[in-house]
């Protein structure tokens, strides 16, 4: 039997599509060195975010429509993935070197499990071969080095700030700058000059998500990160209980007043699971979030239940999807976090991609 040809194999892959982005992964560029050597068959699948959560059903549709081909003897494939940095819809910002997707995390008020949420996503990411880094932008409650259990003081190397590291992840925090206990009490120009250097005087390295856990409400912070960054995203997090949906929507007012699209809302403490007998109960309502986000036409991205061992893991200073990664409180942030990386890839190509600025 006769080699099979390369549009022969080509007009197969055809048939597998991405169901985010509903084009099939040849017209989308996926397919990468191919090549075909008698009856064995090798080639890449380049995706858009490690996070992908059907990589593998997409693999397995690959292989099975490749190895329907008549002369195809094996099929081999390699699952790869190449960020792609979104363009943001108001122009005029300047990329952050090393940098290609900043991803703000908000809340329209405090206590809904912002900095939790933050710092789960980033190290779910992380988990699954993405570069991340994390920004504290939280200037009045820096708690992300205390969810990471960091202690660090931050160097330069004679140009630049060298973020400090923990679990793969590149960070900067407030709390590096500043003593334990001591309060900050900054006017609007120093935060916004603070927020500049974060991203602008920082040593970012080949970052393929940046995550920035801003302050609750709609404060300046918010206002400084939209005229500063070219930003991907906003990821809004609330419980259900009226009042934190009331002031979600208006954060989510805000970011669109500034040009940051909604990647999607979080529903956090969403009920929680009697261990022992094992009774659901809403303490703080139920569904607000998800119908708050139909409301709004925006993507709902998850629930995620209330469970004690998330203080712990935050007190302990490793994220709970690495220290219970089999919960179902873990494994609903791991969800929200590939949701995110999703929502990401379909903004890269309705809004296109921008190339990755180099460090210098």
């Amino acid at each position: 039997m006769s080699s099979p040809r390369e549009a022969a194999v080509l007009d197969a892959l055809r048939a597998v599509t991405d169901p985010d982005l509903h084009k099939d992964i040849v017209t989308l560029g996926f397919v990468k060195q191919l090549t075909i050597d008698g009856g064995h068959v090798r080639f890449t699948i380049e995706l858009t975010t490690p996070a992908c959560p059907v990589k593998d059903l997409m693999r397995e549709q690959a292989k099975t429509a490749v190895s329907a081909v008549p002369g195809v003897t094996s099929v081999d494939i390699e699952m790869t993935a190449s960020v792609r940095a979104v363009s943001p819809l108001d122009g005029g910002r300047p990329p952050v070197e090393g940098v290609r997707n900043i991803i703000a995390v908000g809340a329209g008020k405090g206590g809904v499990g912002k900095t939790t949420l933050s710092v789960n996503l980033a190290a779910a990411l992380a988990a699954r071969g993405s570069r991340v880094a994390i920004i504290d932008a939280d200037m009045y409650g820096p708690n992300v080095p205390l969810m990471l259990g960091m202690r660090a003081r931050l160097q330069t190397d004679g140009d630049k700030i060298i973020p400090a590291e923990r679990y793969g992840m590149q960070v900067i925090s407030l709390a590096f700058l500043a003593d334990d206990d001591a309060p900050v009490i900054w006017r609007g120009p120093m935060l916004h000059g603070a927020i500049q250097q974060f991203f602008r005087d920082v040593r970012w390295t080949d970052v393929d998500y940046l995550i920035v856990d801003l302050p609750p409400g709609t404060g300046d912070v918010a206002l400084s990160l939209s005229q500063t960054v070219p930003v991907a995203g906003a990821v809004v997090v609330t419980t259900p209980q009226s009042v934190s949906v009331a002031d979600t929507r208006r954060a989510i007012l805000m970011y669109r007043k500034l040009n940051i699209p909604v990647l999607g809302l979080v529903e956090n403490m969403s009920h929680f699971v009697c261990a022992g007998c094992g009774r659901e109960s809403d303490i703080f309502g139920k569904g607000g979030g998800e119908d708050l986000a139909a409301t709004m036409s925006l993507p709902f991205l998850g629930r995620v239940p209330l469970y004690e061992p998330v203080r712990r893991a935050g007190d302990a200073g490793v994220p709970l999807v690495m220290s219970d990664p089999e919960s179902p409180a873990a494994a609903a942030l791991v969800a929200v976090a590939e949701r995110v990386a999703q929502q990401v890839s379909v903004a890269s190509f309705a809004r296109g991609a921008i190339p990755l600025v180099p460090v210098s």
